[in-house]
């Protein structure tokens, strides 16, 4: 993702307003079924950007009368763009899940310039995700929505993929704009297909049992492709996949990829592609990989793998650079199945365990910081060195996991468990897909990247982890502590709760949902609180103040005991010596 804006235009939704933000790249991982251990469906997503700000956006739910227009403003930038109609009823959407348990999440790759790079007249993908939340309800619906969208009124972003989840079915999308003539080319003077301004795309259902990812990389290769005409009659020539022109077959059970029917013909006619339909690799078309893509991106979705599935060693070699090497699958089959706290944690990664771990090098300074300032890549007496780009990162604006469980009703099987700042050190906090009201501290407009607000999660968590990477082996430890406190203490809350609320219904089940999730995030900010200063006064000055069962020590006469002075480790002090040795040597 480059960036999320929030532009609120009249007519669409109930006030108005604008922020805008560039985002840098993001992480999904996708988890279906068959692959969690309590039968959720489940997709994660880390908005990373240097001047996002991290707050969780609402909609209400609305009615509008016939003729109804609204306004679009491109999401990065603000711009504005064109009117669309409105629908008759719009959906209540809480962060990017609805109330439908429908849950949306994107990462941008890039992908060809030719696709995007000159201007054109299109929706955008922000708009595209909150518009398709307002207006779908499963996730084979909301691809419906969202490419009949771009068909219609064309569409203006880079190269996007998007995680899509419902509470039965889990789906990746690839997609990328396509202009109205192609890019000139000899084979395009040669071919009578017309074409007009949109997107070429490929949508797969995850199977059942699988996990799934996509960090600013496109990951749809080869694909399943419709073999014969389709039969009106129900049942009667199905086939697993569908071109857009059959759109309307999406609904049937037995499809299970759907692509723009013109993915393969406008590659073509820009002379990207020769060979046959069934060798047409989306990827390999639309967003060659390069370095950066495998190093850089397709790395964030190894290091998924390796935690949850054995046997992935086999493609550390590709995803550190090399395009020659096994390719990595878009979808592995993991060892065992996830819960939601697994999964909060595989977003907490420093590529811990491979080649690429963070906490090794020089980089990571004498207390192991796994973090590494920009910019990400450096040239020393002619060669080019990068720093690792893991999905825990600095500068996270806001991360969720969203959990759809399909054995409640909607408004309380849909959770979005929603974060702030650096998925490493964030605590993610229940919020129920049918709220109406968000927490103070999540709240839009309650302060800004500009504008500190000691009542905003974003500013407290950042006053957290930007003093714990200061000594961060050592710091860590007491985050961690109070992060498990929480959210396992969430988890237990969250299962007494479902209970209750099943009960309710109506505006007695909106205030039930308000007051847990409002009660959740008052618990988080007393605690996190309680950490600033307690980190502070621990760690003040370098030194490590003595502890017992969380107390500090002190002497019979009240004052503080003699802090520890942890030297520093045997392999940084080895680094000093020998960059400095015979200037510090005692003599």
């Amino acid at each position: 993702m480059r960036k999320i804006n929030r532009i609120i235009a009249a007519g669409l939704f109930s006030a108005a307003m604008l922020l805008s933000s560039t985002a840098d790249a993001c992480t999904n991982f996708l988890f279906t079924k068959g692959a969690t251990k309590d039968g959720s469906t489940m997709i994660t997503y880390a908005a990373d950007s240097h001047t996002l700000y991290g707050e969780l956006y609402y909609r209400k739910a609305a009615d509008y009368p016939a003729g109804t227009e609204f306004m679009l403003f491109e999401w990065d930038t603000g711009k504005q763009l064109f009117k669309i109609p409105q629908v008759a009823h719009t959906y209540s959407v809480v962060g990017n899940m609805n109330e439908h348990q429908l849950a949306i999440g994107e990462t941008t790759y890039g992908g060809r310039e030719e696709c995007w790079k000159s201007p054109i007249k299109g929706i955008d993908y922000g708009s595209l995700i909150y518009i398709t939340l307002q207006r779908a309800k499963t996730a084979r619906e909301a691809i419906k929505v969202m490419t009949e969208l771009v068909a219609t009124y064309g569409y203006c972003s880079e190269g996007e993929s998007f995680s899509i989840a419902d509470p039965n079915e889990v789906w990746v999308m690839d997609f990328i704009g396509k202009r109205g003539e192609p890019v000139k080319s000899d084979v395009a003077s040669k071919l009578k297909y017309q074409y007009k301004d949109g997107a070429v795309w490929v949508a797969r259902r995850v199977p059942d049992g699988y996990v799934c990812g996509h960090a600013n990389q496109a990951r749809i290769t080869q694909f399943p492709q419709e073999g014969k005409k389709w039969s009106k009659a129900k049942g009667k020539g199905l086939h697993k996949a569908i071109s857009s022109a059959h759109i309307d077959y999406i609904y049937e059970p037995e499809v299970e990829c759907v692509y723009a029917s013109d993915v393969v013909t406008y590659a073509r006619a820009c002379g990207w592609y020769e060979g046959t339909d069934a060798d047409f690799s989306f990827t390999d078309t639309y967003a060659p990989l390069t370095f950066s893509g495998l190093r850089g991106c397709d790395a964030r979705v190894y290091a998924m793998f390796h935690r949850v599935a054995s046997g992935m060693e086999r493609y550390e070699k590709f995803v550190m650079g090399d395009p020659t090497a096994e390719r990595m699958p878009l979808w592995v089959k993991p060892d065992h199945q996830v819960d939601v706290r697994e999964v909060m944690d595989l977003m907490r990664d420093h590529y811990e365990g491979t080649s690429m771990d963070m906490t090794k090098d020089l980089g990571a300074g004498p207390f192991q910081c796994p973090y590494r300032w920009r910019p990400m890549s450096f040239e020393i007496d002619g060669h080019t060195y990068i720093h690792e780009r893991a999905t825990s990162t600095q500068q996270t604006g806001f991360s969720f996991v969203a959990q759809c469980r399909s054995w409640l009703p909607n408004k309380i099987g849909g959770i979005l468990w929603f974060g702030v700042d650096d998925t490493y050190s964030t605590v993610y906090c229940p919020m129920y897909c049918g709220i109406t009201e968000i927490p103070i501290c999540f709240r839009e407009r309650n302060g800004s990247m500009t504008t500190y607000s000691s009542t905003s999660a974003f500013w407290l968590f950042n006053r957290v982890s930007n003093f714990v990477y200061s000594r961060y082996s050592d710091m860590i430890k007491d985050v961690r502590r109070v992060q498990d406190i929480l959210e396992l203490g969430y988890i237990n809350d969250v299962k007494k709760f479902d209970e209750r609320a099943v009960q309710s219904e109506g505006e007695a089940l909106e205030a039930l949902l308000n007051d847990f999730s409002g009660r959740q995030a008052s618990k988080m900010m007393r605690a996190w609180r309680e950490l600033d200063e307690y980190l502070l006064v621990k760690y003040v000055d370098g030194n490590v103040k003595k502890t017992n069962q969380g107390r500090f020590v002190c002497t019979e006469t009240g004052m503080s005991a003699m802090p520890d002075q942890p030297a520093y480790r045997e392999e940084w002090l080895r680094m000093i010596v020998n960059d400095h040795g015979d200037v510090i040597r005692q003599k």
